[in-house]
């Protein structure tokens, strides 16, 4: 479904990105998992062509991005990224409908895929009316993926949509967007920091260091058999963190 192929980024004779090659397959979640500088949001950029990349070939579903025409390539991909972009004066409904609207549906069936929207995020159907500013930032995200899945896309990208969220809305919009990608059967790239996050939610992780992919496989993979030394401090302390929690929930000390 989505195929990057010896991808490179230059900027200023240095290398952002070097040489990536990896695909994500028809209904699977890929995280690109990795610390600033990483390359990571780099890449997830260059798939829907917001970066040309200085080298290689992105194929989406069979075909070279590189030859179709960005607004209709961005038309065919829902994007979700940490600070929303919900437009201010937009209704929550009007906002959701910006790509049907650009696409020519008619008002009847834009109107029913608002509702479907709206229900499947887990809004209350009566906040379409409001506007971006009496959400909480929750309710926010929540319509910004709304938007992203608008115009029905195959392919999802996300860039650390939930990073800014305390831990418990965290939690409620990373479980309810495993649900409904499971639901719609989406091919996904979720990019995080978060080592915690990307076991929880990926089918297969891709640990990128310094623009080169360290490790791509599952989380069992990537816990049992670390490729190098940086994968490995990522997944230690990861386990660490559980093992301390566990200490501290059976009655034990730091």
């Amino acid at each position: 479904m989505i195929e990057l192929q010896s991808i490179t980024k230059r900027y200023d004779g240095a290398n952002v990105v070097a040489d990536l090659s990896l695909s994500v397959a028809e209904g699977e979640l890929l995280v690109l998992l990795g610390g600033s500088g990483s390359g990571k949001t780099t890449t997830l950029k260059m798939i829907n062509r917001l970066i040309e990349p200085s080298s290689g070939i992105i194929r989406v579903d069979g075909e070279d991005v590189a030859g179709i025409a960005r607004p209709k390539l961005r038309r065919r991909i829902g994007y979700v990224f940490q600070k929303v972009g919900l437009f201010p004066h937009l209704t929550i409904a009007e906002n959701i409908a910006v790509t049907p609207s650009l696409l020519g549906w008619d008002k009847a069936r834009i109107r029913r895929r608002v509702e479907e929207l709206l229900n499947l995020v887990e809004l209350d159907p009566t906040s379409g009316a409001r506007f971006p500013g009496q959400l909480s930032g929750g309710q926010e995200q929540r319509v910004g993926v709304a938007r992203a899945l608008a115009a029905e896309p195959k392919v999802m990208l996300l860039d650390e949509p939930f990073g800014a969220l305390d831990p418990l809305t965290r939690d409620r919009l990373q479980q309810s967007f495993l649900a409904i990608r499971k639901r719609l059967g989406l091919t996904a790239i979720f990019v995080t920091h978060d080592m915690v996050e990307a076991l929880l939610l990926g089918d297969r992780i891709g640990v990128m260091h310094q623009g080169r992919l360290a490790q791509l496989g599952s989380p069992r993979d990537l816990l049992q058999r670390p490729a190098d030394d940086y994968v490995r401090r990522l997944t230690e302390t990861a386990s660490r963190q559980a093992d301390l929690v566990e200490k501290l929930k059976h009655g034990g000390g730091a």
